[in-house]
């Protein structure tokens, strides 16, 4: 599979077309099953507290390539992806009842050689809290 979009098409400062996805409890069971990442802050309501957390956090990585597939999505190959990294600026408080959202955003900032264009990603809360920041993704296009 190859990208989909073209190099000569894109503009910078095009906006990608954004996502929302939730975050429940049952979510950060699945993945802390395939990630391995077991820590009690992600699924032990109790323990959360007890550290000093207001309840259950999302695992960042689970945020980050949860986020990624905005880029994905748009790119139309996730191997046309050749960089990501973000900040995680706070975490996502995942509380029993209701869980919560994350909506991401990405524009694009820069057209580089080599058919590759820099992306600047961020994503927030269902509170507004901005949780992931400073992102950027480099992805060659067709």
């Amino acid at each position: 599979m190859a990208a989909k979009i073209s190099y000569d098409e894109v503009t910078v400062g095009q906006e990608l077309p954004g996502i929302s996805y939730p975050v429940e409890r049952m979510n950060l069971v699945m993945y802390a099953g395939a990630s391995g990442d077991f820590n009690p802050i992600h699924w032990n309501e109790s323990f959360a507290k007890m550290v000093g957390l207001p309840d259950v956090i999302s695992h960042g990585m689970f945020n980050m390539g949860s986020c990624a597939k905005l880029i994905t999505n748009w790119v139309g190959d996730p191997a046309a992806v050749r960089r990501y990294k973000v900040r995680f600026s706070k975490p996502v408080v995942v509380p029993n009842e209701g869980g919560n959202s994350v909506s991401a955003k990405a524009k694009v900032v820069e057209k580089l050689d080599g058919k590759r264009v820099a992306i600047e990603l961020s994503a927030e809360n269902a509170q507004g809290d901005q949780i992931i920041s400073n992102g950027v993704v480099e992805v060659e296009l067709a």
